[in-house]
């Protein structure tokens, strides 16, 4: 299996990503690897653990704490579809700032994120201890969901029931080749998406040909880079929508080039039109719970 590397960028309002899934992602990315800390919990059933070198199973749920650029294979890989639930939390370990860890509060939580870089995975005890916490997060408003999972992580610092997956000192070829190109990419868009983008100078920045380029593309991200831009730039409208600004306003800001093109791809992404979404934020209930 091919491994695969996976851009994670937060939500609108928040600094990590909480996604709650509620069946199998038989499309998603599978034996991947990203800078980002991932917490997985899978409340109920058994299942395939693949974390670097590690191949087993998990039974009574799951629960796991892995490191930046640990390849690992999704815990939904082969199950059935409608019949899964998992919480998954990915963090930098500068979310709330570069000297963050670094404070004496912290000193377990630290040590924790050290002791991830090899994978963890927690018993019953700390499931039944965190995953009342864990499925709260994605209902929770920004303040508090950040709260809770710093109890979270303190209370996976002190965990005894854990056990490290990857055997320690084994590499993988990430391909940093592949790895800088496809940032490059990210990049561009991020700077130039309330602009018309013009595939022709992303490929040759990418120093591909456009059809190159389009099934690389599809093939790092298992997105089309058309599908790409407009969910970044739907998600730029969402930190907007928190503002009073019009509707209209944030569309044109963000690079639609009409209002009619703005509501139908906002609602493709979210499931809900920009107007609604303004009104779920005032109301709280505006959560991710898809990845994005």
């Amino acid at each position: 299996m091919r491994l695969q590397f996976e851009k994670i960028e937060p939500g609108p309002g928040t600094s990590f990503r909480v996604v709650h899934l509620t069946q199998a992602q038989t499309c998603w990315v599978y034996w991947h690897y990203h800078p980002e800390y991932e917490i997985v919990y899978i409340p109920a059933g058994s299942g395939k653990r693949h974390v670097g070198t590690n191949i087993s199973r998990y039974d009574e749920g799951e629960l796991v704490f892995i490191g930046p650029n640990l390849p690992h294979l999704n815990f939904s890989y082969g199950k059935e579809e409608n019949q899964y639930e998992e919480i998954v939390v990915q963090m930098r370990d500068d979310f709330l700032g570069k000297g963050f860890l670094s404070s004496p509060e912290l000193t377990d939580v630290h040590r924790l994120f050290k002791r991830a870089q090899v994978g963890l995975s927690f018993g019953m005890d700390t499931k039944k201890a965190v995953g009342d916490l864990l499925l709260q997060l994605p209902h929770l408003l920004p303040f508090d969901r950040m709260m809770t999972l710093l109890q979270v992580l303190q209370r996976l610092a002190l965990a005894t029931d854990v056990q490290p997956l990857h055997a320690d000192g084994i590499r993988f070829d990430l391909n940093p080749k592949e790895q800088e190109r496809i940032n490059r990419v990210y990049q561009f868009v991020a700077d130039h998406y309330r602009q018309s983008i013009d595939v022709q100078m992303v490929a040759e920045g990418a120093n591909l040909t456009v059809p190159a380029f389009c099934r690389y593309f599809k093939r790092m991200t298992h997105m089309t880079f058309t599908d790409f831009v407009n969910e970044y730039r739907v998600n730029q409208a969402r930190r907007l929508l928190h503002s009073a600004r019009t509707v209209a306003d944030i569309g044109f800001d963000v690079g639609f080039n009409n209002l009619s093109h703005f509501n139908k791809t906002f609602k493709a992404v979210t499931g809900q039109t920009p107007s609604d979404y303004r009104n779920s934020v005032v109301s709280g209930s505006a959560v991710v719970t898809t990845p994005t």
